[in-house]
């Protein structure tokens, strides 16, 4: 069986940027601001989200008949997963409503795990611990940067120092961790992001996602961008980065599981500036695997005969209308010298 990094005779073995994972059913609740101490300078929750939220016991009442519903088709096994508020820093009735309902359905067998998110600074421990008592399994820290200078203009209050801390809380309660980082956040250039990253690789969490920054209207990041006082991220350059961070986490065994915001219309009509691209994440998956396989046809050092890719990269290889195979040409790769298998890995010919 050839192994990753295993050079034959002019031929190399080697393992895509994202491995293949079991698909893992999240079923999100969004609970826009609820629990925020104040809104982040970036955050446009109710347009992230579709709309504004319901009362709580009307979103519970919802996702109790929902939920009824899935478990009645048999659409098991899913996570349950609180999102778009600070959940940590609701009142405690409140979070205690929300982890009761996901306890009745993990114990009939349809939840198999309760995540949340909540901001870095509105954790502890006690707190922590008695969440996972009541069947909190995983928490997501919006952790957004560690830089300092950028925290305090994004996030007065929060502090790298704090952001660390909170992860060590998080993982003393029995918790599993999930970060969220924001390339291009206020004050941060690429070079922070780099450092961002490799804090993130340092800190071994389970996940991680990454969200580029967006001018959304209605934010106080949208006036500072009209005052002329943010400059967004361009697309190209925001794609070149999140390919390495992408090829950075996923080599430290962590699961990069989003590339940008979820595409929802509203959400759509309210951007005003910023790297935003319905195929983000496509597009950075398929440069990692460019950036991947150029390094392989250098470490090669012949010209190569035949690529064969596992048959699930077929989109990513030609990238988002085909502009990666401008590239591959290049490299000597176009596409009759391109096969598909089965198996896990890549094999590069020459």
């Amino acid at each position: 069986m050839r192994v990753p990094g295993e050079v034959m005779a002019h031929s190399v073995y080697f393992l895509p940027p994202v491995p293949e994972r079991p698909k893992v059913r999240i079923r999100p609740v969004f609970l826009p601001f609820q629990g925020c101490p104040r809104p982040c300078i970036f955050c446009a929750q109710h347009e992230q989200t579709g709309g504004p939220a319901l009362p709580l016991h009307s979103l519970l009442e919802e996702l109790d008949i929902s939920l009824r519903q899935a478990l009645g088709r048999s659409k098991g096994p899913m996570e349950l997963a609180f999102y778009g508020g600070t959940f940590t820093a609701m009142p405690v009735a409140d979070q205690e409503a929300c982890l009761a309902l996901a306890r009745r359905f993990k114990d009939l067998g349809l939840i198999s795990r309760v995540r949340c998110s909540t901001r870095p600074d509105c954790v502890s421990v006690a707190r922590l611990a008695h969440l996972k008592e009541r069947g909190l399994d995983m928490v997501e820290l919006g952790i957004q940067t560690f830089n300092d200078k950028a925290l305090a203009v994004s996030r007065p209050g929060c502090t790298r120092a704090i952001h660390g801390a909170a992860c060590a809380m998080v993982r003393e309660a029995g918790l599993a961790l999930g970060l969220q980082l924001m390339p291009g956040i206020p004050g941060t250039d690429e070079n922070d992001f780099r450092n961002d990253i490799e804090t993130a690789v340092a800190l071994r969490p389970e996940t991680l996602r990454l969200y580029p920054c967006l001018v959304i209207e209605g934010t106080k990041l949208a006036a500072l961008w009209r005052a002329g006082r943010y400059t967004p991220w361009e697309l190209g350059p925001t794609i070149r980065i999140l390919a390495w961070a992408l090829m950075k986490a996923e080599r430290a065994g962590i699961a990069v599981i989003r590339l940008g915001l979820a595409p929802e219309s509203a959400l759509e009509k309210a951007v005003l500036a910023g790297p935003q691209h319905a195929s983000l994440g496509s597009r950075v998956r398929g440069l990692a695997l460019f950036n991947l396989v150029s390094a392989e046809v250098a470490t090669l050092g012949l010209p190569p005969r035949l690529l064969t890719l596992p048959r699930r990269l077929c989109g990513e290889f030609s990238g988002f209308k085909g502009e990666l195979l401008p590239q591959y040409e290049a490299l000597g790769l176009p596409p009759e010298k391109v096969r598909w298998w089965s198996r896990a890995g890549c094999e590069l010919s020459a």
